[in-house]
C-alpha cells in the first residue's frame, strides 16, 4: 500500500519562500494498492495536482472520503480534474446521515455564489454518499471505521485497511482529554481516548493533525487541533508503527518545522516524521 502527500498545511494555502521545503498546499493524502482504485483523502487544494495526475494516467474509478467540509479541506472539488471527465465515476463520502444530506453539503459550496460552478455543471459520473459513525463498511475495496473527533462543527477519523496494511487518517482533532485527564495527565485514558486507542490500534501508518506546538494548544484548546506530544503518545500506546504529523500551521515556516522533525527524528517506536507535499510512504517496503 503507497500512502502520497499532496497537501499537508490546514486552515488557508500558504505560498512563498518560507514554506518550499515542506509545502503550502492544504490537506490530501491518496491510498492506492496494486490495482485497486485509488482512495483519496480530503479534497484541499493539493487535489489539484493528484486530480491531473489522475486524468493523465485515465484513472476511470476514484474513491473519496472527506474527514468534514470546511473549505480548506472542500476547496478543490472543481478543480479536481476527473469531476469533469464523463468517463469518470468518482464517488465522495462525507459524514452526513443521508447521500442526499452529503451532496447538500458540497452543494453549498458548488451553488454559483461561492463558486461559479454548480455541482450540476460537472461532467463526470459523480455521486456522493453518506459517511456512517462505526462500521465496518466498504469504499470500493476498502475497509473502513470512523469516529467523531474533535472540532468546531465535528469532523471524522478514518481506518482504512487493505491488503493486510491500515492506515488511519485523524486531522481537525484536538486532544479527546482535558490537559489534566487521560493519558497525557499520567492516567489511564478517557472513554473517548479509549475509542480512538481502538480505531487506531496497531495500524501501520497514524496520519495526524499536529498543527499546534503543546504551548501554543494552551492558548488555543477550543480550536479543534492537536500537537506532536499528543499524537506520538497515542500512537505509543495503541502500538502504531508510524506516525506522520500532518496539517501544518499556515504559520509555521520551513524552519520551524524543521525544528519539530529534529525533536522526533530520533524516536523509533513509533517512526516520527513530518509530512510533507510529494512524500511517498510505502507500507511493504
Amino acid at each position: 500500500m503507497e500512502v502520497r502527500f499532496w497537501g499537508v498545511r490546514g486552515s488557508i494555502p500558504t505560498s512563498g519562500p518560507d514554506t518550499l521545503e515542506y509545502g503550502g498546499h492544504t490537506s490530501c493524502v491518496s491510498i492506492r494498492s496494486g490495482d485497486a482504485p485509488p482512495l483519496v483523502m480530503d479534497l484541499g487544494t493539493g487535489a489539484h495536482a493528484l486530480g491531473r495526475a489522475l486524468v493523465k494516467e485515465r484513472c476511470k474509478r476514484i474513491h473519496v472520503l472527506l474527514s468534514h467540509t470546511h473549505i480548506d479541506h472542500l476547496y478543490a472539488l472543481p478543480y479536481f480534474e476527473p469531476v469533469f471527465s464523463p468517463s469518470a465515476q468518482v464517488r465522495v463520502g462525507i459524514p452526513a446521515d443521508s447521500a442526499a444530506e452529503a451532496r447538500g453539503k458540497a452543494a453549498r459550496y458548488l451553488n454559483g455564489v461561492y463558486h461559479p460552478l454548480r455541482l450540476d455543471d460537472l461532467g463526470s459520473q459523480l455521486r456522493f454518499f453518506g459517511v456512517p459513525v462505526g462500521g465496518p463498511f466498504k469504499v470500493g475495496p476498502y475497509d473502513v471505521r470512523t469516529m467523531r473527533l474533535m472540532h468546531p462543527g465535528g469532523t471524522m477519523g478514518y481506518r482504512v485497511t487493505y491488503g493486510g496494511y491500515s492506515v488511519c487518517y485523524l486531522t481537525d482533532t484536538g486532544p479527546l482529554a482535558r490537559p489534566d485527564e487521560g493519558f497525557m495527565a499520567g492516567g489511564d485514558p478517557t472513554t473517548m481516548e479509549s475509542e480512538l486507542v481502538d480505531l487506531v490500534a496497531d495500524a501501520d501508518l497514524l496520519v495526524m493533525d499536529a498543527t499546534f506546538t503543546e504551548e501554543e494548544y494552551l492558548e488555543k484548546m477550543t480550536w479543534g487541533h492537536c500537537y506532536p506530544e499528543y499524537c506520538v503518545r497515542l500512537a505509543e500506546i495503541a502500538r502504531v508503527k508510524r506516525v506522520a504529523l500532518f496539517h501544518h500551521s499556515p504559520d509555521a515556516t520551513d524552519a520551524d518545522l524543521d525544528a519539530v522533525a529534529v525533536r522526533w527524528e530520533r524516536h523509533t517506536a513509533p517512526l516520527v516524521f513530518l509530512a510533507k507535499e510529494g512524500l511517498v510512504v510505502d507500507l511493504e517496503g
